[in-house]
């Protein structure tokens, strides 16, 4: 393998690919200490049936000499293989063997690239002629140089790339980067929890960089196959971070690299051969080095914020990060255990203290209520509040205390606390979501502009649209609303959530027949049926409102007060709405959130009552 030593990080996927197919490979990381190293590589230069040759931005530049050499020798002995990891054309004097393509590989035995090479490898060491390369790697007929040269075009050229470029950097600055879920070359399918925790973390790390726009894990994830322009022009940035990860007995490799999105170069590269607990440490200079590249500065205090509230224990790491992918496939109760575990490996773990009290605070305010809830949540604070001990300054933390608050109904607290994870985290997708939500709940028409800004660094989460005719319906914005969650039923067909919000505005709007149809389309044991019964049961009139009424108690009786308050609000029937507010009150039911904005209340806002309650639930 004959590589320019800077691109080792990018060579190492290839190595182990080959080595997994059955390839004897040599390549400079087999040289030991000592002055025989020119030695070693010429005898096995003179062995070895095929030579790889990768030609990259560095390997055909100036300092490309030594690479030039060996490409020669191999060619002369007809081992020569070309191989481009970025777009460059090979050197003058190897351009009459074609190059095969791995620009954009990431370490995918499957993909057809690497097929491509591997029959190619296979071939030249059997002595047989190359396969011919696929259609998509023959090369593409560009512009005549002598056109060029005689002006016209290379004004066109100059003045498309130009607006391009100018168009892109107003899109995507140049501090701003997404990380790609990191490729798992361990062999075991199983194991892809651990390399995509290690993409995870480092989003965690770079997101504490003020200075820096990191794109959204959600987005992030959708182009783990994509090469870098094409994730980069998707997800609004100009860098894409991705690399490798392959564990062994005791010892793991890490390859990382940072690409230019528009050029598709190399703008810095590393590989990491290190004990299995040294993670943390490749974690904190991953993201130095990319701060660097991108000629962020940071500090010493700066510096110790990327890895903090991490461990070096590999077997809390190990448990950590499998509770991370339990959650993020929404199995939170099974996700627990695991953090539990990685706090019984090591009782300073922040982190595993941080996921563990959110999630049981989730997973609780879901399927829980009334003395049962508030317990939970008690539970879940402290150990949130253990994390925040251990991590001091992390706006991680406020944001998870931010959301128990909001379940036990401590609207004060709840604001203070998501306004403190926002000013410690502004560029954090996650927080700007939360935060948004909440203020859009408390009235406040500037959340409009906050969530705006968590879908430019998480462009491609499905649930984007959900949530935004979320906002805009407690903002008030009922035809931008309706109109949101209709198009995105388009991509989220029979979504129950849309329907019912669909169905409430149609009934404000007046359309009660259309509202009560709507509300049908929502499953009988799906979640959200209780709202979409209580859109059913206001969009009923006369003789059948009261019998409408008495079912949807039967079904559901004294579980659901706030549905019970809504339906009598929105009949007018203050007295009833305002005991069932009272009731609801009295159980803490977190559905409460919403009685400020809530716009089945409307028809009972002008009584004195509704002020006052708005006062003692703590509305600002």
């Amino acid at each position: 393998m004959s590589y320019k030593s800077e691109d080792r990080a990018r060579v190492a996927p290839l190595v182990a690919a080959l080595e997994a197919d059955g390839v004897g490979v040599w390549w400079d990381a087999h040289i030991g200490g000592g002055s025989e190293w020119r030695d070693s590589i010429e005898s096995e230069l003179n062995a070895a049936a095929c030579v790889v040759v990768v030609w990259s931005e560095r390997s055909t530049g100036r300092e490309g000499s030594f690479v030039r050499d060996e490409a020669t020798r191999s060619l002369r002995r007809g081992a020569y293989l070309p191989v481009r990891i970025d777009p460059v054309e090979p050197p003058l004097g190897f351009g009459e063997t074609q190059a095969l393509s791995l620009i954009g590989w990431k370490g995918d035995r499957t993909d057809p690239q690497y097929v491509a090479l591997l029959a190619a490898v296979q071939a030249v060491i059997a002595g047989k002629p190359r396969p011919t390369p696929p259609a998509y790697q023959q090369p593409k007929r560009g512009l005549d140089r002598r056109l060029v040269i005689g002006g016209g075009v290379a004004a066109i050229a100059v003045a498309g790339a130009g607006g391009w470029w100018a168009l892109t950097r107003d899109v995507a600055p140049g501090d701003s980067v997404a990380v790609l879920p990191f490729a798992n070359l361990s062999g075991d399918p199983a194991q892809a929890f651990f390399s995509d925790g290690i993409a995870e973390e480092l989003r965690d790390a770079l997101t504490r960089i003020a200075s820096l726009k990191v794109a959204g894990r959600s987005s992030s994830e959708q182009m783990r196959d994509a090469d870098a322009p094409t994730a980069a022009a998707k997800l609004g940035v100009a860098s894409i971070l991705s690399g490798t990860v392959r564990r062994g007995a005791g010892m793991i490799r890490i390859n990382a690299e940072l690409v230019d999105g528009i050029s598709g170069l190399t703008r810095w590269s590393q590989a990491y051969d290190r004990a299995i607990g040294d993670t943390l440490a490749i974690q904190s200079d991953i993201a130095d080095s990319v701060a660097g590249a991108l000629k962020i500065a940071l500090g010493g205090a700066q510096k110790a914020l990327l890895v903090q509230g991490g461990t070096s224990n590999p077997v809390a790491q190990e448990a950590y990060l499998r509770g991370l992918a339990l959650a993020r496939k929404n199995k939170i109760k099974e996700s627990l255990p695991q953090f539990e575990a990685a706090i019984a490996a090591d009782p300073n773990y922040a982190k595993a203290y941080l996921s563990l009290g959110g999630n049981g605070a989730a997973l609780a305010s879901n399927s829980l209520s009334g003395a049962a809830l508030r317990a939970k949540l008690d539970a879940a604070e402290q150990t949130v509040r253990h994390a925040l001990a251990l991590m001091p300054g992390s706006g991680k933390p406020y944001a998870a205390l931010g959301l128990i608050f909001q379940g036990r109904l401590d609207l004060r607290r709840a604001r203070d606390a998501y306004d403190t994870a926002y000013r410690a985290l502004p560029g954090d997708a996650t927080v700007l979501r939360t935060k948004s939500l909440f203020d859009s709940l408390m009235g406040n028409s500037d959340a409009i502009g906050l969530y705006q800004r968590a879908m430019t660094l998480d462009p491609l989460r499905a649930a984007n649209g959900r949530s935004q005719a979320n906002l805009l319906f407690n903002v008030g914005r009922l035809d931008q609303a309706i109109v949101v969650a209709r198009t995105n039923l388009a991509t989220l067909p029979d979504d129950p959530f849309l329907q019912t919000l669909i169905a409430t505005v149609q009934l404000i709007k007046g359309q009660a027949a259309e509202a009560a149809r709507t509300a049908t389309l929502v499953a009988t044991d799906d979640p959200n049926r209780p709202a979409a019964d209580v859109v059913g049961v206001a969009a009923v009139s006369g003789p059948a409102a009261d019998r409408a009424l008495s079912s949807f108690l039967a079904n559901y009786g004294a579980t659901n007060l706030y549905e019970i308050a809504q339906i009598h609000g929105w009949r007018g029937e203050r007295d009833l709405a305002f005991a069932a507010i009272a009731r609801a009150w009295e159980e803490r039911n977190p559905a409460l959130i919403q009685f400020k904005t809530d716009p089945l209340l409307a028809p009972i806002r002008s009584d004195p009552r509704y002020g006052e309650w708005l006062r003692k639930i703590g509305f600002p």
